[in-house]
């Protein structure tokens, strides 16, 4: 890897590990605060607090992540640098995020509604309370992902990513006085009729000032890359049609995705109040999402502005090369994370729920999120690759398979117990996500066939034969351990849940990184340091 790339990655994946590490605090604190399992008013907050990200995924988030670099890199060889490209795209994006915030918060009762059905009215009502103070996250967002994007598009990678840091100390300091006030309910057992406008506003209220504090900080760090904002409504003849072509076919992949979406609240929200339901699916993707944010996308983020300055020069030899290597490098990568969280979820889980019951109920959604961990990371970086070509159409036609398989899965999960439903949606949407990811590459390949895909079969083989044994040693740990008893040594408190996690984590990794040691597999290079490298292992 080159040393700017690999530079641009460490940048990256530093912050995102400090913001996730805090994001997991953050989690913490809101599980002793409300409670993760069978707690209503944890489930009301979820759903409320998800919607800003929602809309603004429909509206413009994904639009801006695939869109913004390669047009951000076009721009740059303007006369003046892009400066007019980028202050009329920020206009015109600002001003759609302006009318969608508004009219989101208009009809926050209406949003609430349609992804919880089946609620109460009380709980619908604190829902929707709480959805008043979250829905403005949605302009916050999109100012971060505008900002954020121009500044990687300009190799400015690291704010991007420290930036978050701040709205999680704002966000663990909302929750902490929440809890001196109000007091710890870790066990789910506040009535949705217990809360008062004080409570909704400290605790929804500190989430979108952090928000909104993440994105307006990224702006001091405009005049690094040259930059000054002022509205530009001059859109005509600077470019972006092609960027809202692209952006066309990118808007109906993330419509989909939250159809499908929709459909996985309404179905899992059946079990609020009894089981798992929707704010421990949340926690188990926040869990999911600490491997896949600190590596997957600190990586792409940083090879795909490379992929993207290849692909505006119709290098598609080196663009294949970026692909086939960043692809190696994550297979492994997530296969670790993968074992690794399979192994320790539910002493981990420890850490969010206090009885025996929400432990293991939380642990197994967990495990089934982690299965399908290295395809979604893969699939992320596919993606990215179709992106920097200009083409939103292949990824378009994947999700909507995606789309249509999950929703009809997931809806036949609606019969499954309540203890054991929110197993079933993210089992679903594991097993749906692996083959998804294997049409994406099938697709990839036809798109180029100048890639070389046995490298990636030889890694691929490799880091399921290291899964593999290494999960078999983190099954027998956690079992020695007293995972899977009540009472277990694993299980009995927080503390010897994180010390049990700890222990089963060395050994999955030890015995990981030893069968790629045996295998002579040369990505090893990029899981240990350089003066633990033997055996002839190599990183050319």
């Amino acid at each position: 890897m080159a040393r700017s790339l690999r530079g641009a990655s460490l940048i990256l994946a530093s912050g995102t590990l400090v913001s996730r590490l805090l994001g997991f605090v953050r989690a913490v604190v809101l599980a002793q605060a409300l409670g993760v399992t069978a707690s209503a008013g944890a489930d009301a907050f979820a759903v409320a607090n998800q919607l800003p990200n929602n809309i603004y995924a429909i509206v413009a988030g994904g639009v801006f992540s695939a869109t913004l670099v390669p047009a951000i890199v076009k721009s740059a060889v303007h006369d003046d640098g892009g400066r007019a490209y980028v202050n009329k795209l920020m206009t015109a994006a600002l001003s759609l995020m302006v009318i969608t915030t508004l009219l989101a918060t208009v009809l926050a009762p209406f949003l609430v509604n349609i992804y919880a059905t089946g609620w109460s009215r009380e709980q619908l009502a604190l829902a929707t309370a709480f959805a008043y103070i979250c829905l403005p996250q949605i302009f916050f967002y999109a100012l971060y992902a505008l900002l954020g994007e121009i500044l990687n598009g300009r190799n400015v990678f690291g704010p991007f990513t420290w930036a978050p840091v701040a709205n999680n100390v704002i966000a663990i300091a909302g929750l902490s006085v929440f809890l001196i006030l109000f007091g710890a309910d870790s066990t789910g057992t506040r009535l949705v009729t217990d809360w008062s406008p004080t409570m909704v506003w400290i605790l929804a209220g500190s989430a979108t000032l952090g928000v909104a504090v993440q994105s307006l900080l990224l702006f001091f760090f405009w005049k690094k890359i040259g930059l000054s904002f002022r509205l530009d409504f001059a859109w005509r003849g600077v470019g972006l049609g092609e960027t809202g072509r692209m952006a066309s076919w990118t808007f109906g992949m993330l419509l989909l995705t939250q159809v499908a979406g929709l459909v996985e609240t309404n179905v899992s929200a059946l079990a609020s109040g009894v089981g798992a339901s929707v704010f421990a699916l949340q926690t188990a993707w926040l869990v999911f999402m600490l491997p896949h944010s600190v590596i997957t996308v600190s990586l792409a983020t940083a090879y795909f502005t490379r992929m993207s300055a290849h692909a505006a020069k119709n290098d598609h030899a080196a663009l294949a090369g970026d692909a086939e290597e960043s692809i190696r490098r994550v297979v492994l990568f997530m296969t670790w994370a993968m074992v690794a969280l399979v192994s320790v979820a539910i002493p981990f889980s420890t850490l969010f729920a206090t009885t025996f019951t929400g432990v293991t109920q939380l642990g197994w959604v967990i495990v089934a999120t982690a299965i399908g961990l290295p395809a979604f990371s893969v699939l992320f970086l596919v993606q990215r690759v179709f992106y920097s070509l200009g083409d939103g159409r292949t990824p378009f036609f994947i999700t909507l398979y995606q789309a249509v398989v999950f929703s009809a899965l997931v809806l036949m999960c609606a019969w499954l117990p309540r203890e054991i439903l929110a197993v079933g949606v993210a089992s679903t949407l594991s097993a749906v996500g692996i083959t998804q990811t294997v049409l994406a590459l099938i697709l990839l390949r036809r798109r180029m066939p100048m890639l070389v895909v046995r490298p990636l079969i030889k890694t691929s083989l490799k880091g399921l034969a290291a899964g593999a044994v290494s999960l078999v040693v983190g099954i027998a740990s956690a079992s020695v351990l007293g995972a899977f008893v009540n009472g277990g040594f694993a299980v009995s408190n927080t503390a010897s849940g994180i010390l049990s996690t700890a222990v089963i984590g060395a050994a999955v990794s030890v015995v990981f990184v030893g069968v790629l040691w045996l295998l002579r597999t040369r990505e090893l290079s990029d899981l240990l340091p350089a003066n633990l490298r033997r055996g002839g292992i190599s990183d050319k």
